[in-house]
């Protein structure tokens, strides 16, 4: 009988941290379908109607417990350690171990009008350090001794095409800048944990519909119709995507990968 390496073991525990919306929703979503007992932290659970989002339950918690019997929401600021770690070891306290990492927080959620690298405020600066990359660092140190100790798992971090290119304008280079740095954050953890069989991968997406993205177009004309014209497979990507490299990240399908940042930008983006 062949095993499908694709699945996840029984008993496989998952956190999405930023999974109330968008792309962490997508991935939750999926991991519930897999099997696994997932957590979504989020600063707000109920960020999806901010965007006019639509679920088919309450939050994406109450969604998680529909598709798969259980599911958890914790509201979290997770730019705060302390919050962070309390949270994280809630889950693993509750469910008795910690398999998976997924961290989609963040995103270029600063005014898209100042964003040119010369004009980047140091109140924007820090605003996007804190939501990009001080919630990786913050979810992976929290994780880590969490996932040692259940013998192994994937960390799976965010990070985006802006960090591997800039863009031709100018624009978003404080939300390139941090998503840079978790990539190369990433590439670091990778080459701590992997003795104790955790491996670190990071998905860089290049513009993807979720919500936010789509509300937020009339200023930055990214999913405008001719955006697509320089991306090889003339569409844009949908937060569906992004779920299915990290259904492979998860699984031991990647067994061998690790330290890795996936470009998943339709070939707008290679490296």
């Amino acid at each position: 009988m062949t095993t499908d390496r694709s699945a996840l073991t029984a008993g496989t525990v998952a956190i999405v941290a930023g999974g109330a919306r968008g792309i962490g929703r997508a991935c939750a979503l999926r991991l519930a379908g897999l099997g696994a007992k997932v957590a979504v932290l989020d600063v707000d659970l109920c960020a999806a109607t901010v965007y006019g989002e639509e679920l088919t339950a309450d939050t994406v918690a109450d969604e998680l417990v529909a598709l798969a019997g259980h599911g958890l929401g914790i509201q979290v600021d997770l730019t705060v350690p302390s919050e962070t770690t309390q949270a994280i070891a809630d889950v693993a306290e509750r469910w008795g171990r910690l398999d998976i990492l997924v961290v989609p927080a963040g995103g270029a959620i600063t005014p898209y009008a100042r964003s040119l690298a010369s004009q980047t405020t140091d109140e924007d600066l820090s605003t996007l350090v804190d939501v990009n990359l001080r919630v990786v660092v913050n979810c992976c140190r929290a994780a880590v001794p969490h996932l040692r100790a259940s013998g192994g798992g994937s960390i799976v971090t965010v990070g985006s095409s802006a960090g591997l290119a800039a863009s031709p304008d100018g624009y978003v280079a404080g939300y390139g800048m941090t998503k840079a740095a978790v990539q190369h954050y990433t590439r670091y953890l990778a080459n701590e944990v992997g003795q104790w069989g955790i491996r670190v991968n990071c998905i860089a997406p290049g513009v993807i519909r979720t919500s936010r993205v789509v509300a937020q177009s009339r200023d930055t004309g990214f999913v405008d119709a001719d955006a697509v014209a320089d991306i090889p497979l003339r569409r844009h990507g949908d937060p569906g995507d992004i779920a299915d490299v990290v259904q492979f990240l998860a699984s031991p399908l990647s067994s061998y990968i690790t330290g890795q940042v996936i470009a998943v930008s339709g070939g707008a983006v290679s490296h």
